[in-house]
């Protein structure tokens, strides 16, 4: 059986679905290939939004058992309910990913449900999960696949005592101990989830720094926030070897630069050491798609491979692994296909740690603009001094500007403190538009609100913040 596509795209994560829905507005002819049983791909399903969900509800245990009595609200008697938690975030992603479902039907996408390999450019063999085998022929194709966890040799998955983030969403008992192996985004989210419960958490790290691609007087700040906290780190530290026995896990460790072996014992052991593009299986080589040196598929400034009519978006290209970005890029992706000529500027794409305090960043660190030897000055402004974070009982942390000397255009803003994530938002949109810290600072913020330390922060590029 044979049919016929303006474009097929291969993965329903965020990049993939994101441009379905986009092309199909344009008025294409898309079908999806998606070989789970659900849509949203690794995000939806089991990355970003269960997390989410885990991290939230962890909060709320956390605030009955240590912060509701300096409200006057006298909780006790606090009880864990992980069943209902853990069916609270499976809910969660059904509902979701069902409203993802609901937007194909909507906007008349095909989804065709099984394994997808491209057999050259414009046509594509999917093995039907139903079983058998569909060809489809398609004017073009969209390599959306994602990527998958990184393995790290001596240290086997089993998603049970030695997990993924796959598996630690879904531990069904509160571990005494959990270590987790690499202190990037992933592994400290969910390290902070378990440390709410119960957990004790040791983050063993390889470099001497956690989350190396934030500013580093920012990366300092959420570790000493974690560390009082509970969470242990060993930093500047590798893992060599695990030996599984009924009672856990025995991780052999050593000093990075080397030194004497030390053994750690956990319950569970979290394997967060970073993820890897997902290529495997699509048939790229036969179809001589071009890969780079880290096996990412290598696209022009218009996503397009070196074969045309076969593109690729998202974790499986260059470039950070953020499901905004590859959604971002799947608009784009579309609207050029279409003939219109829209543009992504990679310098405004945000990130957020989702711990708490939550760390945000948008543009270049300070280490960056200082390598670059571009002439900049730095505003900062804590939330200490801000009233909205005094009355909430949220004080940690600063927001903090990098602006060009000359011209003050903002080169980048870094935000560790409340609801982080969401106030990175109005930084991304000046860089967008090109802004100045004096824009942002002469902008009317609303009084009280988190906000308004973006405002001093900007207002402290030139010496000008009013409420420090």
């Amino acid at each position: 059986m044979t049919d016929s596509y303006d474009l097929v795209v291969i993965g329903s994560g965020p990049g993939g679905y994101i441009a379905a829905i986009r092309a199909a507005q344009l008025g294409m002819k898309v079908a999806c290939v998606e070989k789970y049983v659900r849509l949203g791909g690794t995000c939806l399903n089991v990355g970003c939004i269960p997390s989410k969900a885990l991290l939230q509800s962890s909060e709320k245990f956390e605030e009955a058992n240590h912060t509701l009595a300096a409200h006057g609200v006298k909780v006790s008697g606090v009880t864990l309910d992980l069943d209902t938690l853990l069916a609270r975030k499976d809910k969660v992603v059904t509902d979701i990913t069902k409203g993802v479902e609901f937007l194909f039907r909507k906007n008349k996408i095909t989804w065709v449900q099984g394994t997808g390999k491209i057999l050259a450019a414009g046509k594509v063999e999917v093995a039907l999960t139903a079983g058998g085998s569909q060809t489809i022929e398609t004017k073009n194709i969209l390599i959306a696949t994602g990527s998958e966890v990184m393995p790290l040799p001596g240290v086997e998955v089993d998603e049970k005592q030695i997990v993924s983030s796959t598996g630690a969403i879904a531990i069904p008992k509160v571990p005494k101990h959990l270590v987790v192996i690499g202190g990037g985004y992933i592994g400290l989210e969910l390290g902070s989830v378990w440390r709410r419960l119960g957990a004790e958490v040791t983050v063993v790290e390889f470099l001497d720094r956690i989350t190396p691609g934030l500013d580093l007087e920012v990366g300092k700040q959420l570790n000493r926030q974690l560390s009082k906290q509970g969470i242990q780190f060993k930093l500047s530290t590798k893992v060599t070897g695990a030996k599984k026995t009924k009672a856990g896990v025995t991780l052999t460790l050593e000093p990075a630069a080397g030194g004497p072996k030390e053994e750690l014992k956990a319950d569970v052991v979290l394997v967060s050491i970073g993820r890897r593009p997902y290529t495997e299986g699509l048939g790229l080589a036969e179809a001589g798609v071009v890969l780079d040196d880290k096996k990412r598929v290598k696209v022009d400034g218009h996503f397009q491979t070196n074969v045309p009519g076969i593109y690729a978006i998202g974790d499986v290209i260059a470039g950070p692994m953020l499901a905004h970005k590859a959604e971002e890029e799947g608009v784009v992706f579309a609207e050029i296909l279409a003939g219109q000529k829209p543009h992504l500027n990679y310098d405004a794409i945000p990130a957020v740690v989702y711990t708490w305090p939550e760390v945000a960043s948008v543009g270049k660190t300070e280490e960056e603009v200082k390598a670059s030897g571009v002439e900049y000055k730095v505003g900062k402004f804590p939330f200490t001094a801000n009233g909205r974070a005094k009355a909430n009982g949220d004080t940690e942390g600063f927001v903090k500007f990098i602006a060009d000397a000359k011209t003050d255009r903002v080169l980048g803003c870094h935000i560790i403190g409340p609801d982080a994530g969401t106030m990175i938002a109005e930084c991304a949109l000046a860089m967008e538009y090109g802004a100045s810290s004096e824009d942002i600072g002469r902008t009317c913020h609303a009084h009280p609100t988190l906000n308004e330390a973006v405002k001093e922060a900007a207002l402290a590029v030139s010496g000008m913040a009013l409420n420090m």
